[in-house]
């Protein structure tokens, strides 16, 4: 969840303390647009993104969007994070509910709070794993419609609000627990864990990876499973880590990768993906930076509204977008990284 991009949609409600919402905002209303375009800082784009590349709008009109998924229909899934629905774009147009409520089954939570589903991934088993906020719980969504619960707490106490995950080829899973769902978010008194951490979940039992970022976020995997790139939405703190994964599945070595912190652009560091080079797509302040390997910045792709999150086609030659209210689309000329399922 692209935290200042929904602080420009959802003012003047909110009231921030220095590590996330202190309160649940009011309905999201629709920003100005910004020029969309492909800004090159490195010769290196010209062979991932064609310069005169277009971003295009698919559909529109939503609260905050956000954990697009690209179904191999031709159809993605998407979630209204403050609306509180998963729906559906298909190639025709047309937009569906997949679930509602989508990420929040109860009635005590304030409306107009990120109370919602988020970033989601397909298992081992061909189910779409959801992140709900609300719920505070990841849930499996059988090809029946059934929700079963995989990740509600660990050591005996309630998650935050999981916010993205992404898979291993062995069928474990990382995802990444802020508070964005709380209330109060970090000074909620509901919330019951001490970190805001990175978990690892492999055969039904969850491990603490790592507690070291104070917001964590948007994650994804190197192609060849080796690192893992875990996203900060901290102010103060704007920027990209990545940790070496290790054959059981542990974390070290965690590094800064990336750091947008001195940006004068709005937007904090949210979703990312990786290409099959092993480039990575994150979404930032002013838009979608565009990485090599080895952390340099080879430019910028301009969205009309502030971008959350990801997500490659298929085929991985399209790039879609979630960004405030509305769902988009940039055809691009290097493939995305395939998922470990599909």
């Amino acid at each position: 969840m692209n935290i200042n991009s929904a602080i420009r949609l959802l003012v003047p409600c909110l009231v921030l303390t220095a590590v996330g919402c202190a309160k649940a905002p009011p309905p999201a209303q629709t920003a100005p647009p910004s020029p969309s375009g492909i800004v090159k800082l490195d010769p290196g784009l010209d062979t991932l993104v064609a310069s005169d590349a277009k971003v295009e709008k698919l559909a529109g009109g939503f609260k905050f969007i956000e954990g697009p998924l690209a179904r191999p229909d031709g159809s993605v899934m998407f979630s209204d994070l403050v609306g509180n629905v998963l729906y559906r774009w298909t190639p025709d147009g047309k937009v569906s509910e997949v679930m509602n409520p989508g990420g929040y089954d109860g009635k005590d939570l304030p409306p107009g709070g990120y109370i919602g589903p988020n970033g989601m991934a397909v298992g081992p088993d061909g189910d779409v794993v959801l992140c709900q906020h609300g719920n505070r719980r990841i849930v499996k969504i059988g090809i029946d419609g059934k929700v079963t619960t995989l990740v509600d707490r660990y050591a005996g106490k309630r998650i935050n609000s999981p916010n993205d995950l992404v898979f291993a080829p062995d069928g474990s899973f990382f995802f990444t627990d802020p508070p964005f769902g709380l209330p109060k978010a970090n000074d909620d008194p509901s919330k019951e864990q001490p970190v805001n951490g990175i978990y690892r979940v492999s055969k039904g039992k969850v491990a603490l990876a790592a507690k070291d970022l104070t917001l964590p976020n948007g994650i994804a995997f190197s192609p060849d499973y080796k690192l893992l790139y875990v996203s900060s939405s901290e102010q103060g703190k704007r920027l990209w880590m990545r940790y070496e994964v290790a054959a059981d599945g542990t974390l070290s070595n965690g590094k800064v990768f990336a750091d947008a912190t001195s940006s004068p652009e709005a937007g904090v560091p949210d979703g990312l993906k990786t290409d099959s080079a092993g480039n990575v797509y994150a979404t930032g302040p002013g838009g979608i930076w565009v990485f090599a390997p080895d952390g340099r910045q080879l430019g910028t792709i301009k969205v009309p509204e502030g971008p959350s999150n990801l997500a490659w086609s298929s085929d991985g030659k399209t790039l879609y977008i979630t960004a405030e209210t509305s769902l988009y689309k940039l055809n691009v000329k290097l493939a995305g990284q395939t998922p470990a399922f599909k």
